[in-house]
């Protein structure tokens, strides 16, 4: 899968978490502060969702080392590969 696919994939998944009457408009750059109500609990149920929507897991110590939506990309990437 490719990056802009995953990228496109996760639109959605945001959309939701967030409960967003529009969609989350992300590019790889994107941080929390970017987005409207992507705070440390919606951030849980992001991860979440998008374990669920990829059939994959992530480790604390792995989400911990995220600072955009880039290096989220690169995690689902990764974990894509290891299946």
């Amino acid at each position: 899968m490719e990056r802009i696919e995953i990228l496109k994939a996760l639109i959605p998944v945001f959309t939701e978490a967030l409960d967003s009457d529009f969609d989350v408009i992300l590019k790889e750059a994107t941080t929390a502060a970017d987005v409207n109500g992507w705070d440390s609990l919606t951030h849980i149920q992001l991860v979440v969702a998008i374990e669920r929507k990829f059939k994959i897991r992530f480790t604390s110590k792995e989400i911990q080392t995220w600072k955009n939506v880039g290096e989220l990309i690169t995690g689902i990437e990764n974990k894509i590969k290891m299946q």
